[in-house]
């Protein structure tokens, strides 16, 4: 029987409620699970009297800290749904979401708190609440937050001794598994919704319940050396991403885990924390890997007490594994996807140097089929479409059921991955069908970055891939068609004065409509598009002409 999201810390505050279960990294402040479970539940007596209940969202527009996670209990406990929101997405981007879920209460960082008044002005966001940067909770500068908190006796401000203060009846848990101020919730109803794009370049909603979350908690244990009440697992990777989230952190609180949250990602700090907290678990994306090793961070400080390290999100580089793998760490690389709650398979530590480039075996529970266009499992060594099956995997999409038509069916997850199944059992990813760009483990979906850029006046014709980037593993890259061009193929020259100031002005262009990472980082100019006879563009033909030009205007 699935165990719903909002009970976990009652049931540690029982079991182990003097255990550390977060620490703010930046700060240093320790919250036990006994005092987990007791702000969770104040805290969910407070958003009742805003007017929150069951089904009900609530967004959270935020830089990593603890109060996100609280919060994601917190709404857990009265059957309410947490919407995560990209900070780096623009106002009109967080704008749709906010109305497509149609949530009521926003939770925003104070120095997003421009962006999310903004994105809120049309929408049911009855109220914006504010959470404290790592700078203001260091200066003891508060927020909305705090005083929401207050309003339900919640102490303020750090004690002498770095811990987060409470007085004795605070930290007492008043209630069991199941408080009895809230309501009984179903397993089965939505807990999250985390947004990612489509192939229409509007985002959609995938739902994940609270039985996702726990079935995906329950894979962890099968992880390398598994996971349990003594492991300290390290969140840096944004906690709006379902990695970070589902990926060490949410199962971390089911098994009894303590979580270290880093507001921002370095180096430096990343690897003084891993030697300050004694960190045993950590994920990350492979840029970010690659970062911590170029920068010699390993050398400086002691990181021997890591002993899984999780890549995901792109396929991470060799060198970076054996650099990894040289510093004693067992580095394993997962696949997931937002609909499958992150994992859904793993590639054993043993098997990182012989199979590289292999997202490994279905964890327990999970279930693979790579089928032909007709839906018929084609034999080891082809390629197909890659199905996922299993208790963790989303039941669909918010208010989207056209698209839930098309990605669940009879039972299986179409994620329009094209993957093979080697002779040892092991999954490869051979591309993309939906063409999508992984740039630094962010997901670009190329027809959203087209329609905007189509928008640009000096623009006829666009096509948007992805070029090997050997920092980011793939650029996001723009092929386009000058309103004035004649027909032809792609250029083989670019890079003039007049090529350069097209590209700065398209990039300014994209920047105001989208976030960052979906801005391209290069550009080709091309007298036209390769097409197809019935007029598609020959995108596998862009990147073969594109992925050999050093004559790119990079941006």
């Amino acid at each position: 029987m699935s165990v719903p999201l909002g009970t976990w810390p009652a049931i540690h505050a029982l079991r182990i409620p003097d255990r550390p279960a977060l620490v703010d990294g930046d700060t240093g402040r320790v919250l036990t699970y006994a005092e987990l479970e007791a702000r969770t539940t104040r805290l969910a007596a407070a958003l009742r009297n805003r007017g929150v209940g069951p089904g009900d969202r609530v967004a959270v527009l935020s830089l990593n800290c603890p109060e996100m996670l609280k919060l994601v209990f917190a709404v857990a406990k009265l059957g309410a749904i947490t919407v995560m929101l990209n900070f780096r997405l623009t106002a009109p981007e967080i704008a749709f979401i906010l109305k497509d879920s149609g949530a009521s209460l926003l939770f925003a960082t104070t120095s997003l708190e421009g962006a999310a008044r903004t994105a809120a002005e049309d929408s049911e966001i009855r109220e914006v609440v504010t959470l404290a940067t790592a700078q203001e909770r260091r200066d003891g500068i508060r927020a909305g937050f705090d005083a929401l908190l207050d309003s339900r006796g919640e102490a303020a401000g750090p004690s002498a001794a770095g811990a987060d203060p409470a007085p004795a009846e605070q930290t007492l848990t008043t209630a069991g598994p199941t408080a009895p101020d809230l309501p009984e919730v179903d397993p089965e109803s939505p807990a999250v919704l985390m947004y990612t794009s489509g192939t229409t370049g509007r985002p959609k909603g995938a739902i994940l319940t609270h039985s996702n979350l726990f079935w995906v908690s329950l894979y962890h244990n099968s992880i390398e050396r598994g996971l349990n009440r003594l492991d300290v697992n390290l969140a840096v990777a944004p906690l709006f991403h379902i990695g970070a989230l589902a990926v060490y952190t949410l199962p971390g609180a089911y098994w009894g885990a303590c979580t270290v949250v880093l507001e921002s990602f370095d180096p430096e700090t990343w690897a003084a924390a891993v030697e300050r907290h004694r960190v045993t678990k950590a994920f990350a994306v492979p840029v970010m890997w690659g970062a911590v090793l170029q920068s010699g961070a390993t050398d400086r400080h002691d990181v021997s007490s890591l002993d899984v390290a999780v890549s995901g999100g792109a396929p991470c580089p060799l060198p970076v594994i054996e650099g990894l793998l040289a510093k004693g760490v067992a580095f394993t690389e997962g696949f997931g996807l937002t609909e499958t709650a992150a994992a859904a398979s793993m590639l054993p530590s043993e098997f990182v140097r012989s199979h590289a480039g292999s997202v490994g075996r279905p964890l327990p529970h999970v279930e693979f089929r790579v089928v032909d266009a007709g839906g018929a499992q084609v034999p080891v060594g082809e390629v197909g479409e890659l199905l996922v099956r299993g208790p963790s995997v989303s039941p669909g999409y918010w208010n989207r059921p056209d698209a839930n038509a098309e990605a669940f069916r009879d039972g299986w997850f179409h994620t329009g991955d094209l993957a093979r199944v080697d002779a040892d059992g092991l999954y490869h990813l051979v591309d993309r069908k939906k063409d999508m760009v992984i740039t630094g483990g962010e997901n670009v979906y190329p027809i959203e970055v087209e329609q905007v850029l189509y928008g640009h006046p000096a623009v006829a014709e666009v096509a948007v891939i992805g070029a090997p980037d050997a920092q980011w593993g793939e650029a996001v890259t723009a092929v386009v068609v000058r309103a004035e061009a004649a027909p032809s193929a792609v250029a083989d020259e670019a890079g003039t004065a007049e090529d350069e100031a097209l590209a700065a002005e398209l990039t300014a262009f994209a920047r105001e409509r989208l976030a960052g990472f979906k801005v391209p980082k290069r550009f080709v100019f091309a007298d036209a598009l390769p097409r197809t006879a019935t007029g598609k563009v020959r995108k596998v033909e862009l990147r073969s002409a594109v992925g050999g030009q050093e004559s790119m205007v990079s941006r």
